[in-house]
């Protein structure tokens, strides 16, 4: 498991680093910019997990995750020569994948380093939105995880669903965790699924 762990974690980097990349291509950013959103948003927010934990940061201990970042990159650059416009679903739906990956492993790592099951559902929503929060405050746009569908919601669901299966089969917890957060965001996504917390201001008047 220790091993299908790791490689989920670095096809979150390489999902994520993706969306990134499209991001900076729809932006019309330089080189470096893209280098820049591919990796806060593939890293960025297992950083905070790690710094708010105490724990050695994740991709200072094992350079692969960089690696891995710049090839996705470059690969994602190389697909885009041939296209002349990136609709905005295809960046959700690199999106709503790289929450997946990483509601689920945020939330295995938590646990992993002793902390409670709580600790995780919160960690793994932190790893999993912190990433895309800062790379769209970097593009200037307003973060995902602000706008109305579900989106930090879908990440609790899915590390709660992680946290709640782990005793009984930690494959079993992972696809459930992913499939929970995957289905629940692209339903979102199409259906603009919301939990409404004020009223309409009309209603006021």
């Amino acid at each position: 498991m220790d091993v299908l762990f790791y490689w989920a974690d670095q096809a979150g980097v390489a999902v994520f680093a993706i969306a990134g990349t499209l991001l900076a291509f729809r932006k019309h950013m330089d080189g470096f910019g893209v280098v820049v959103l591919a990796s806060t948003t593939a890293i960025g927010g297992g950083t905070i997990r790690d710094l708010i934990l105490d724990l050695p940061v994740f991709w200072t201990q094992d350079q692969t995750y960089i690696y891995t970042i710049l090839a996705a990159a470059l690969v994602t650059i190389i697909w885009l020569r041939y296209k002349t416009y990136i609709p905005m679903t295809t960046l959700q739906l690199a999106d709503a994948i790289g929450l997946a990956f990483f509601a689920t492993m945020g939330a295995e790592k938590t646990l992993s380093a002793g902390f409670s099951p709580f600790i995780a559902v919160i960690m793994g929503t932190i790893t999993a939105c912190f990433g895309g929060m800062l790379r769209d405050v970097l593009a200037r746009d307003v973060p995902m995880v602000l706008k109305s569908e579900l989106y930090a919601t879908t990440c609790i669901a899915g590390a709660t669903v992680y946290c709640l299966l782990i005793n009984y089969s930690p494959l079993i917890a992972f696809a459930a965790a992913m499939l929970t957060t995957l289905v629940i965001r692209i339903g979102a996504i199409r259906y603009q699924w919301s939990l409404p917390v004020f009223r309409d201001s009309h209603e006021y008047h």
